[in-house]
């Protein structure tokens, strides 16, 4: 049965990470210590729910996330510190910290380690998240023990519910666009200037502006969706914003 530790104090440990090419040891009470820090553990890196949506989420979601209070998000996976920065490079999350708990100290002293021989991981970590305050934990989110991989609780969107209850978390939004083009630049801009969390789409990487019409329905860059809606390009972009300001006043 796992236990949640809300009102311990986080384990102290030295995690090996990887930086720059070089080691660089990283202790709990250098990160926790008078920071408001959220932390998730899950099974693996590159596992299919870790890298499709937890980690992704998290990232999404830290600046609003600081804006709250959070001083740092860190992901804590049972993996060495080779396999956590290459993970961290496929999935492009600069907005969370990795720490390697290769031996699982970290793990085992919060009770989140588990046996995993049955899928040939050994011991890995039960999936989680929990707030961390001056390193106490204040919250814990644990996945219910069933079978599988659960993943009901420990997501980032409950983690911010919690946090700033009321608080709306930011559309999603993609930019399809061209390099080189001046609206597509100007577009990067706005949605930059009006605080939106951004992927960006360039033609040429298996796009094309057939890829583009066949979305859109127009054969023009840039086109921008915001939260599943399609903006538009550049001057369509900037009367959306012109108008959702003219509704906040």
């Amino acid at each position: 049965m796992l236990q949640s530790k809300e009102g311990q104090r986080v384990p102290e440990v030295t995690f090996r990470t990887r930086q720059g090419g070089q080691w660089k040891d990283v202790k709990s009470s250098d990160l926790f210590k008078g920071r408001t820090v959220v932390v998730f553990g899950l099974p693996g890196a590159y596992t299919p729910t870790c890298s499709s949506t937890h980690l992704p989420r998290y990232n999404e979601l830290a600046p609003t996330l600081r804006e709250a209070g959070v001083d740092e998000i860190v992901c804590v996976s049972v993996n060495d510190g080779f396999v956590m920065s290459e993970w961290q490079k496929d999935q492009n999350a600069p907005n969370v910290t990795f720490l390697p708990d290769g031996n699982g100290d970290f793990t085992r002293g919060m009770g989140m380690l588990v046996d995993k021989s049955d899928l040939g991981f050994g011991s890995r970590s039960w999936r989680y998240s929990m707030l961390v305050k001056d390193g106490v934990v204040q919250k814990m989110f644990i996945e219910p023990e069933k079978e599988g991989d659960p993943f009901e609780v420990s997501d980032a969107d409950t983690m911010l519910n919690y946090i700033a209850p009321g608080k709306k978390a930011p559309e999603p939004a993609v930019i399809f666009s061209k390099p080189g083009c001046p609206h597509c630049a100007r577009a990067r801009k706005l949605l930059e200037d009006n605080k939106v969390i951004f992927e960006e789409v360039e033609l040429g990487k298996g796009i094309t502006f057939s890829t583009i019409r066949a979305v859109s329905g127009r054969g023009t860059t840039p086109q921008v969706f915001i939260g599943g809606r399609h903006i538009g390009g550049a001057d369509d972009l900037e009367a959306y914003f012109s108008k959702d300001k003219r509704k906040a006043a």
